[in-house]
């Protein structure tokens, strides 16, 4: 289970503010990645805490009321949409999501943040000092707890944009490549929130080129 041995040994170099950074969607074809980025108290435990992929949907929901709810828990979540995945490509789109969710966290509680413990890899010029751990949401808790407040709220994006764009099943599948969604692509074709330059997306858009 995640703790908070990172937290603590960031702090102990002297970075007193550190945040949790995690993402969800990077990859579905359709819908926005949302990052979110997270403050944990000294202390903080909550039961069931962990990496957002391990547990169901009910039991992300309950933790993510906690999370935010609870009064000393500062947070902040972003979404990077379709258009603009397509314009920087997927991972330059995540980092940009995770630079502009600190930005939010910051303005958001008007603090500083010190140091950032990221999901995954080290990030090249990423603007904030920071580490990257791999599997880092099942091993700190601010990174378990931005993973699920970035999973919950993106879910809830795509539960809205099912109403906007029924024919696709987003409420069902949240943009993933199931079977059921590459059927309604190749009936309905790509539609607003699709990321054009993802396969199979991509096929789809190309232009109708006569001989």
């Amino acid at each position: 289970m995640p703790d908070l041995l990172y937290e603590l040994a960031a702090q102990s170099l002297g970075h007193a503010v550190v945040c949790g950074i995690d993402e969800a969607g990077r990859g579905p074809l359709a819908g926005p990645v949302s990052v979110a980025a997270v403050i944990l108290p000294p202390d903080f435990s909550l039961q069931g805490l962990d990496d957002s992929k391990k547990l169901s949907a009910k039991k992300r929901e309950l933790l993510f009321a906690s999370l935010v709810d609870h009064p000393a828990v500062r947070w902040a979540q972003v979404e990077v949409d379709a258009a603009t995945i397509d314009s920087l490509n997927i991972l330059r789109a995540t980092h940009h999501g995770m630079a502009a969710a600190v930005r939010a966290l910051e303005e958001k509680y008007q603090i500083s943040v010190h140091h950032c413990l990221i999901d995954g890899l080290p990030v090249k010029h990423f603007p904030y000092s920071h580490e990257g751990i791999v599997k880092g949401d099942s091993k700190s808790l601010s990174i378990a707890a931005a993973s699920i407040i970035a999973k919950v709220a993106r879910d809830r994006s795509m539960q809205q944009y099912a109403q906007e764009f029924p024919q696709y099943g987003f409420d069902r599948h949240s943009g993933y490549g199931t079977k059921d969604h590459l059927h309604a692509l190749h009936v309905h074709g790509p539609c607003r929130i699709h990321r054009r330059s993802f396969q199979p997306v991509a096929q789809l858009s190309l232009p109708f080129d006569s001989p």
